[in-house]
Formats: structure tokens, C-alpha cells, sequence
């Protein structure tokens, strides 16, 4: 199924472009601990479903706490004893520079995984996705051997100079709206450190992690460095955050599910955390931005990824005087918009990764609805069968209203009129969240004073989604702390000791 808008408002629709692709083989489904594949200690399975029908894709091994307690011992005999700590900066890059080729080879297979399994582009898939996981793996089998301490300047009769020692085990709890990257986001900073690691994909995305698990085995990171297991949340997800011998966590995720992450943290023995939350990003368009450039903009930064993005800029603020030719033109681009099977390479927009996110999406589209916001394009449901909701626009919003103030996470775009720089700062920063943000203007004195203002781990200018490995990432205030990407990405699995020795009889000091 593929649908589009036509000009009269209704639908026309394509033959199911994805009929004739051939879908890939489900070969790893079990737990991957301490080197090989392992059913669950209970024995338990999951489902995961194609959002495409909402049928079973394959069973999956329900992880649970036994199953973390195995997987943490494997991680910390890696660590405690193992050769992955040990060996030089460059000997890990050699590895992860491996893995990063058997990614590239094997991106065919793992696209058709990713995209069953989370509804997303076959096409983006391949050029967005894999590609970014695959460079991110050679940025940091580069940074590997790039580790260094400081000498330190003391003001006595020392000497003294930092150690950047890998942090130990890491607990790494990745989201389903990009399953790949956030593996490679989260696991090759930890791998070119040392660490050892536990990672928990998402139960509705599991696929690719198990995948990319036995290429990491191929190219020759040591048993015990990477376990996976897979399960839910409150109970694989917990148990790693609570866990004595995990050393610290990194988690991206819901802003509520941090909050969990953090109490279980403090609870157990006060390992640090790094969080990468929700968002509610503003775009802000000046009346001298091209209309054309801007309308596209926002169609990429709302609907791209069917909206499921932690970055998405579901608050779009207009200044009066581009407000309407901005609305007409956002309306006659969406009449050609494709709703469809993410394997037909003219669908612009998949389904909603589970029955679960699907439902949330139309509920608050229900709100706004309720709360007298103005549906401009889409607010229902899209199709038969799957989870496909069209995109969906609202005018007449206001600040207060639910739409406006909570994270969607699904292709909703709200449009809002502003008058000054001064008003569309603070209604920019009227806001529990701090992830990211955009500004469309041609005016660098403008530009300046919005970067400088707005109160986000990432200023967009005249760009958006603009995001690499050497970029930092990460959000402010209830989005989060803690960077991924980068060389910051290095810090939260790295520890500072300091290291004092007396100096005798010297010259200076």
C-alpha cells in the first residue's frame, strides 16, 4: 500500500511497492552473550512485528534479570581479565576498522532488517543509517589511540599528570527510532575507550543489534566486550540500571524512562549516567527566509522518520509577514506526500513503529483537535491495515495547548505566528526540554543573536538534521545530559585519575 494526497483532498493510491522485494532471513534471534547466541534462562520469547501489517516478524529471546546478571559476569571477566583493556589505542582502531568493513558489506542485509523491523525507508535506511554507523565506527577507531592525560602544573614540590582510564562495564540502553545508529552512537566510543559492554536494544527493534553482534564476533572483538540482550524495559532495562557491577550507564530514551534510569542509578551503587531525552524542538522562520527553502525544511525536520525523532521541530514559528505564503505552500507540497511501504523506493513516509506508538500519535492529535487547533493537512489514519498515520499539520495553536508542550514523536507539525526576536525567544525557550532547535534567516546578525539565546544542545542554522560524527550531541534541562558524538562522546566512558609524585631538589617547578 502507498497513498498520496490529491488536490481535491482525497486519496489515490499505488500498488504495494514493496511486493517484490525480497525480504531478508531472520537468522539471529537468541541472546548474544560472552561470545555466541543463548536462549533466554527462562526460556521466554517475544514477538516483533512488521508495522507495515502488525504481524509477527519472528520470536525473540526475552532477556530478563538472570539473563543481565550472565551477561554483566561475562562483561566484567572481559574487563577484570580480559585482552580488550589492554591492548594499545591503535590494536582496538585495527579491529573496530574491521567491523567497520563488515558492516559496509553486509549493509544490504542489515537495511532490509532495519527497515522490516522499524517501518523506516528502504532508501534512507541504506544511505542514512547504515552509512552513519559505519562512520561512526572509523571516527572512533581513529580516537582510539587518541586518549591522552594532561601534565599538570603544580604549585608546591610535585609532579603530577592525569590517566583517562576506560570506565569498565557499560550499560547501554538504545531507543527503536534508529536502532543501527544508536548502537554504533552508544558502542564505538565505549569500544575505543576499553570498556566492556551490556547493550539493550528496544523490544520493538531488536533485529539489527543481534546482527551487528555477530559481525562484531567476525571481526575479532573478544568474547565477553559486547553482549546484547534483548527484552523489556521494566525488566532487562531495570536490571541493568540497577545492576552492583555495572559501571555506568548511558541511556536514550523518554524523558520518563530517564528519570527511572536515574533512581535506579542512586539506588544501586551510584554509577553515573548519561541520558539522551525527548524533545520539543522549535524551528523559527524570519520573514526574509526563501519560502521554498523553509517549506522543505520543515517537511524534513517533522516528517522525516515519520516524525519519530528526539530532534523532530514539531513547533514551527512563522513571523507574521511569511506566515501565510509559508502555510499555502506547506499545504500544496504535502498534496504529494506518499504514505506507503517503506520498501517502495516513492513512499516518502512509512508506518509508526508498533501499534502502541501509532495509537499515542492519534490520541494527541485528538487533543489538539479538542483544544480548537486547525487541521491544515492529514489528522487520520492512513490505510487498511499497519500502522500508517498521515501527516498531519495544525494551525491556530497555542503555547499552552498539549500539542504545543508535549513530545509527539510521530509526523505532527504545529504552526505558530510571531512578531519580534525578542517574543520568539522566550517562546522558543518556554519549554521543559533543551535537545535542539532551528533558525531560517539570511540575517547573520539575527542568526547570532538566536544561537546565542536559545537555551539547546544544537543550534540548526539555515539547516536542520545537520548531524556527524565529529558533531557533539546531546540536550539541556529534561533533555537530557551528557554528549554523543564527538570526542565528548569519549568522557562518559572514560574516568580522570590524577597521579602525584614528589619532586626533589629541583631546578624549577
Amino acid at each position: 500500500m502507498a497513498s498520496e494526497r490529491n488536490g481535491d483532498g482525497g486519496e489515490k493510491r499505488a500498488e504495494n511497492g514493496g511486493g517484490g522485494v525480497e525480504m531478508p532471513e531472520i537468522r539471529y534471534t537468541k541472546l548474544f552473550i560472552n561470545g555466541s547466541f543463548v536462549d533466554a534462562v527462562s526460556g521466554k520469547t517475544f514477538e516483533t512485528r512488521d508495522p507495515r501489517t502488525g504481524d509477527a516478524i519472528a520470536s525473540i529471546a526475552e532477556g530478563d534479570k538472570e539473563d543481565v546478571d550472565l551477561a554483566v559476569r561475562a562483561a566484567r571477566e572481559a574487563f577484570d581479565h580480559g585482552k580488550w583493556p589492554r591492548m594499545s589505542g591503535s590494536e582496538r582502531g585495527k579491529i573496530m576498522t574491521k567491523y567497520a568493513d563488515l558492516l559496509e558489506q553486509h549493509a544490504e542485509e542489515l537495511t532490509k532488517l532495519e527497515s522490516l523491523d522499524a517501518g523506516k525507508l528502504v532508501v534512507v535506511t541504506r544511505a542514512v543509517d547504515i552509512g552513519a554507523s559505519v562512520g561512526t565506527l572509523r571516527y572512533f577507531a581513529g580516537a582510539a589511540d587518541k586518549i591522552h592525560g594532561e601534565t599538570l602544573k603544580m604549585s608546591r614540590q610535585f609532579q603530577g599528570h592525569t590517566l583517562r582510564e576506560p570506565m569498565g562495564v557499560a550499560g547501554l540502553i538504545i531507543p527503536w527510532n534508529f536502532p543501527s545508529i544508536m548502537f554504533f552512537t552508544k558502542v564505538a566510543p565505549a569500544l575505543a575507550a576499553g570498556c566492556t559492554m551490556v547493550v539493550k536494544p528496544a523490544e520493538q527493534t531488536p533485529l539489527s543489534a543481534l546482527y551487528v553482534a555477530h559481525l562484531a564476533k567476525q571481526a575479532g572483538v573478544p568474547d565477553g566486550v559486547i553482549n546484547v540482550v534483548t527484552g523489556f524495559g521494566p525488566t532487562a532495562g531495570a536490571a541493568i540500571a540497577s545492576h552492583m557491577d555495572v559501571d555506568m550507564v548511558s541511556f536514550t530514551g523518554s524523558t520518563a524512562v530517564g528519570r527511572l534510569v536515574m533512581e535506579a542509578s542512586a539506588r544501586s551503587n551510584l554509577k553515573p549516567v548519561s541520558l539522551e531525552l525527548g524533545g520539543k524542538s522549535p524551528l523559527i522562520i524570519f520573514d526574509d527566509a526563501d519560502v521554498d527553502m523553509a517549506v522543505d525544511l520543515a517537511i524534513g525536520a517533522n516528517f522525516f522518520n515519520k516524525g519519530e525523532a528526539c530532534v523532530a521541530a514539531s513547533r514551527v514559528y512563522l513571523q507574521e509577514g511569511i506566515y501565510d505564503r509559508f502555510e499555502k505552500k506547506l499545504a500544496d507540497s504535502l498534496k504529494n506526500w506518499v504514505v506507503g511501504d517503506p520498501f517502495d523506493p516513492r513512499v516518502n513516509q512509512g508506518p509508526q513503529v508498533d501499534k502502541a506508538q501509532y495509537e499515542r500519535v492519534l490520541s494527541y492529535i485528538e487533543h489538539g483537535k479538542r483544544e480548537g487547533a486547525t487541521v491544515l493537512t492529514g489528522g487520520k489514519p492512513c490505510g487498511q491495515k499497519g500502522y500508517y498515520i498521515d501527516p498531519t499539520v495544525f494551525t491556530d495553536v497555542k503555547d499552552d495547548m498539549i500539542i504545543a508542550k508535549e513530545e509527539i514523536f510521530g509526523p505532527v507539525m504545529c504552526l505558530m505566528k510571531f512578531r519580534t526576536v525578542e517574543e520568539v525567544i522566550a517562546k522558543a525557550n518556554d519549554t521543559r526540554y533543551g535537545l535542539a532547535a532551528g533558525v531560517v534567516t539570511k540575517d547573520i546578525d539575527v542568526a547570532n543573536r538566536m544561537t546565542r539565546s536559545i537555551r539547546a544542545g544544537v543550534v540548526w542554522v539555515n539547516c536542520y538534521f545537520a548531524m556527524d560524527a565529529d558533531c557533539p550531541f546531546g540536550g539541556r534541562k529534561m533533555s537530557g545530559y551528557g554528549k554523543d558524538a564527538s570526542m565528548h562522546a569519549l568522557d562518559k566512558f572514560l574516568a580522570v585519575k590524577s597521579v602525584v609524585t614528589p619532586v626533589y631538589d629541583s631546578p624549577w617547578l
